[in-house]
């Protein structure tokens, strides 16, 4: 019995111990299951305010863009404004310029007009002096210059100081004036006036005029804005320019109103006939020491003078004026000078080289 007791109480012993066992075993996965639950909720922590770090940096980004781009923005509309800043000031200065200009063109106009009463004076003097010269002799026939200023007024003034023409005056200018009309403009191979190339004109003019009428003509086609590339006048002709234009229109639309121009010629003229008149052939002049010569260009022409010296190499002569209180030496081109008469007393001397 007593051994039976004893089996007894070491199988609850060994219940009891396995029972304790248990409770500690729960009791370990208890606190396992709750570290594991602290730590979960410890990083779900951790990235819930990594993900809160990481919005903040990207709204941090977002507003430094925005503000970049305000500030792009910003320096857009600065250069916006400066440009047309600019834009206003060139418009100013064009405006500035353009009224220069207007400024500028009623002083030409004096000038056409001064220029157009001299010519109406002299022609009123020149006819004036006839009717007092011979009253009663048929009258010849006087070409009239009529310009675009005061044309009725001319016609006027020429009508009563002109003596009433006889028939035997008048027939022979019908004649010359059917003979005109029947005339056929015939151009030379060539060029025609439906070519589309740049085409040469002569332009007649009043005889030791032409360096004005070629400035009158340049500013009236820059002023129009005319299709003339040149203007031209060959040395030693007078009474005649060439301008080289487009059509006819841009020519005599360049050519109207121009003091002293007399027209264009009716034919065209072709390059090789004032080839020659446009290319510098050299020359040797005949000049000498000693020569009086004229001075046919620059600020002293028609002036006589004496050659000096002559440098053929750099083509200069020197030459003293003639009419002048004290000699001055002056230092001219030698196509710049005409001999009209040579010393024949003193020996011509060689040229310095």
């Amino acid at each position: 019995m007593a051994e039976e007791e004893e089996k007894a109480e070491t199988v609850e012993d060994k219940l009891e111990a396995a029972e304790a066992k248990e409770e500690v075993e729960e009791a370990k996965e208890q606190k396992e299951g709750t570290e594991k639950e602290e730590v979960s909720e410890t990083a779900e922590a951790s990235i819930d305010e990594s993900l809160e770090a990481e919005e903040e940096k990207k709204e941090e980004i977002h507003e430094a863009e925005e503000e970049l781009k305000e500030e792009a923005e910003e320096e857009k509309a600065q250069l916006q404004l400066e440009k047309e800043e600019e834009a206003e000031e060139d418009k100013k200065e064009s405006r500035k310029e353009k009224s220069k200009a207007k400024k500028a063109e009623p002083q030409k106009e004096d000038e056409f007009m001064a220029m157009m009463r001299e010519e109406e004076e002299e022609k009123k003097a020149a006819l004036e002096k006839r009717e007092e010269e011979a009253p009663h002799e048929e009258a010849e026939p006087v070409e009239e210059e009529i310009g675009l200023i005061k044309k009725k007024e001319k016609k006027q003034a020429s009508k009563s100081l002109l003596p009433q023409k006889s028939e035997a005056f008048l027939k022979p200018r019908k004649r010359k004036a059917k003979a005109e009309k029947e005339e056929v403009v015939e151009t030379p191979e060539g060029l025609t006036e439906e070519s589309a190339e740049p085409k040469i004109y002569a332009l007649r003019t009043t005889a030791n005029r032409e360096d004005q009428v070629m400035d009158f003509l340049t500013s009236n086609a820059a002023r129009k804005k005319l299709e003339v590339f040149s203007v031209i006048r060959p040395h030693g002709m007078r009474g005649y320019i060439f301008v080289e234009a487009a059509t006819r229109n841009d020519a005599e639309q360049a050519a109207f109103g121009v003091p002293y121009a007399r027209g264009l010629l009716p034919s065209i003229i072709q390059y090789a006939e004032i080839e020659h008149m446009l290319e510098q052939v050299k020359k040797e002049a005949n000049i000498q020491k000693n020569d009086i010569a004229e001075i046919i260009s620059g600020p002293f022409k028609r002036e006589k003078a004496k050659i000096t010296r002559i440098d053929r190499t750099k083509e200069e002569v020197v030459v003293e004026l003639l009419e002048a209180a004290v000699p001055i030496p002056l230092t001219l081109k030698i196509d710049a000078v005409r001999v009209i008469r040579r010393d024949s007393e003193g020996e011509p001397e060689a040229a310095d080289k």
